[in-house]
């Protein structure tokens, strides 16, 4: 675990954190922080409980319950000791620390005119542990080539959470800017202007400005923007020839995927599904499907610590979704023209 985030937590939960053996620690991925309940954490696929002397155990009547004062303290933290300044965070469900850990919250809402205004009365913490793994996109990358045009394919990445789509994503993003495309054909296209739109300050975990991961040499971040406003904001004033966005699914989000489409942008995103039935199943992605948004869904599995990704191409995922739903109608794929206009 980065030392940055293990001084976060108050001195009642670092003390026990920081007796888990090195080898956890080093693969730590979520710490869950629950008030008089079983502190736990998540690593390499698996989960246990910690134990009041900082031991693993199976058995949460064993472990360490975080106090009412472990949770004030470590929202203190988390919030820099300023609820107001984190208002907007706290309405969404979390808050984004320094490194890109995400920290999820749950308590009593604070509702406004039917809408969550805020949280109170925090109680549980999920703490996310982000990790750059440099050179994690190399097996995919080479699939996901288009050699008419010399640059990446329209790619949608799907998985349920926890299964490293932003962590791809991330190494995609750095691996198309450097020019890494792992790939003997494409040895001399060198690398592509990227634009990300890091909502939740998770890609690029930026510091002022700066994305403290490395992302290439030709990239350019707008931090803690709103994806379809960010898309947009990218196109105009930066000029990217790929744009990169985690877990799109709201209507203003395709409409800027568009937009970036017809701009002559290519687009690599991230959504939440389970597989391609999932993405049909939901209005916003089935939506850009049927309009041949995407010439490639990148599907991800995890067992163990083991990510493996499987590629599908626009014809074959409309096949497979049908054949998934059986008889259930799905939406028809036009094959997509990466460079914006579709086909007839």
């Amino acid at each position: 675990m980065p030392l940055s985030l293990l001084e976060l937590f108050p001195a009642s939960l670092r003390d026990r954190l920081e007796r888990l053996p090195e080898t956890l620690l080093l693969s730590l991925e979520e710490i869950r922080v629950r008030e008089e309940r079983p502190l736990e954490i998540g690593y390499g696929g698996g989960a246990s409980f910690v134990g009041p002397d900082g031991s693993i155990c199976t058995d949460s009547a064993s472990a360490y319950r975080p106090s009412r004062e472990d949770c004030r303290a470590l929202l203190e933290r988390v919030t820099n000791h300023s609820l107001y300044a984190v208002e907007e965070e706290l309405r969404r469900g979390y808050v984004t620390v320094p490194g890109g850990h995400r920290i999820g919250l749950a308590g009593r809402t604070v509702l406004e005119g039917g809408h969550v205004r805020h949280l109170r009365d925090v109680s549980s913490f999920n703490i996310r542990i982000a990790r750059a793994r440099k050179g994690c996109a190399a097996t995919l990358l080479p699939e996901l080539l288009d050699p008419v045009a010399r640059t990446v394919r329209h790619t949608l990445i799907v998985s349920a959470p926890q299964q490293g789509k932003t962590t791809l994503l991330r190494d995609l993003a750095r691996s198309i800017s450097a020019g890494e495309w792992h790939h003997p054909q494409a040895s001399r296209w060198g690398g592509r202007k990227v634009g990300i739109v890091d909502e939740r300050s998770e890609i690029a975990a930026c510091d002022r400005g700066i994305p403290a991961f490395d992302l290439g040499p030709r990239t350019d971040v707008l931090d803690a923007c709103p994806k379809a406003e960010g898309l947009m904001m990218l196109v105009r004033s930066m000029s990217p020839e790929v744009v990169v966005a985690d877990e799109i699914g709201r209507p203003e989000d395709a409409y800027a995927l568009r937009e970036a489409l017809h701009a002559g942008v290519r687009v690599v995103a991230t959504a939440h599904a389970i597989d391609l039935r999932d993405v049909f199943a939901r209005p916003v992605l089935a939506e850009l499907a049927a309009d041949g948004m995407f010439g490639a869904y990148v599907l991800l599995s995890r067992s163990g610590g083991i990510v493996r990704h499987r590629v599908v191409g626009a014809e074959e995922a409309e096949a497979e979704a049908r054949k998934s739903a059986g008889c259930r109608s799905v939406p028809v794929i036009r094959s997509p023209n990466e460079g914006g206009a579709r086909h007839a």
